[in-house]
């Protein structure tokens, strides 16, 4: 029997096992996927898990069950792509004979002293419940500075606005406005709602040091009660720690077949892949639909392509809090009710379809 080893059951691990399962496996090949939780999780939504508007559950969908796949809970400690095994923690190496890496991403703290001691973090769901502690259990009239206003900056900034009003929030931002990447008229959107909603933009900031309940913004002190770091991912440190040629982000780089390019039965998905697209799991779904091609194909003995065309990505949604939105849509910036109840729909068909 051949051992496909997925190594994290994020959207692109998801999304392969959603592909090949349950009749498109062949009976010679069986699936171990390995993750730290027993679930997938929802990791557009850990703001709002952070901020407490939603619940733990709600993050969380069921894999899929299948008799030749193996789920194996527990943390890898190394990939040993020469001898085709993944250690592990406390547990009994996996062997492979084709790897699909999918660790997802890590903060970036572009070395920014403290700031890896002393802020909180919504990358990882043990994270995101942990900040969600700290914030709720904050007294009225506390301050939260918030580093990053991009999408998760900005998405974390609005819901805990609503859900805390008593809070006094600071949403700091390198950039002359917030969400630099998309359309100024888009960014004055969400300006203003901020202005309207009491949150504090602090534009042009450079955070140059953190300590325990106090940032500096240009060097200049500011006290915060709990200190929020959105302000940049990288690859995965067992990615970053791999041999092979990688992006400013620590992702690899791999072919246009989603592999290395010395080994052709190592596949890279999502936040570990290089990529001329924003991370998102929208890419990351189609990173993995062209994976499973390439697996199928080569399974069954077929000429491989040689190349794939390029992902098209939808386009991009984030929430201002339970009733106001904005994105973009095939390049057409959208704000307000519509946006929020398009990734509110979304959202809906994804844990209907997956789980």
């Amino acid at each position: 029997m051949k051992n496909l080893v997925i190594l994290g059951g994020g959207y692109g691990g998801m999304k392969i096992l959603n592909e090949l399962l349950p009749n498109h496996l062949p009976e010679d090949v069986t699936i171990t996927l390995v993750d730290r939780v027993p679930y997938h999780c929802l990791k557009t939504e850990y703001y709002a898990l952070a901020a407490g508007t939603i619940s733990d559950k709600e993050v969380r969908v069921a894999f899929p069950e299948h008799p030749r796949l193996n789920v194996k809970y527990g943390e890898v400690t190394g990939i040993d792509t020469m001898a085709r095994k993944i250690n592990m923690k406390d547990a009994e190496p996996h062997v492979y004979d084709d790897l699909i890496i999918g660790l997802g991403c890590e903060d970036k703290y572009h070395g920014v002293p403290g700031a890896d001691q002393f802020t909180y973090s919504i990358q990882s769901i043990e994270k995101a419940r942990h900040t969600y502690s700290v914030l709720n259990n904050l007294g009225p009239g506390s301050v939260v500075g918030i580093v990053g206003a991009g999408l998760s900056g900005v998405e974390l900034a609005s819901e805990l606005s609503e859900s805390r009003e008593d809070l006094n929030i600071k949403l700091f931002d390198r950039g002359k406005h917030i969400l630099s990447a998309f359309p100024e008229r888009l960014s004055k959107y969400v300006e203003n709602w901020f202005v309207r909603n009491n949150v504090e933009i602090i534009n042009n900031s450079n955070i140059t040091k953190v300590e325990e309940n106090r940032l500096y913004n240009n060097d200049e002190p500011i006290d915060c009660d709990v200190i929020v770091w959105t302000a940049g991912i990288q690859a995965n440190v067992l990615v970053r720690n791999m041999d092979g040629e990688k992006d400013r982000m620590g992702r690899l780089i791999v072919t246009p077949l989603h592999h290395l390019p010395g080994d052709e039965h190592v596949f890279i998905v999502g936040d570990c892949a290089s990529s001329p697209h924003a991370p998102s799991a929208q890419l990351a779904e189609g990173q993995a639909e062209q994976i499973v091609e390439v697996l199928k194909k080569r399974w069954n003995g077929e000429e491989l392509p040689v190349s794939f065309p390029p992902i098209k990505l939808k386009g991009i949604l984030g929430s201002l809090g339970k009733k106001q939105g904005f994105g973009m849509m095939a390049d057409r910036a959208i704000t307000g009710r519509v946006a929020r109840l398009l990734k509110s729909g979304i959202l809906w068909m994804y844990k209907f379809h997956n789980g």
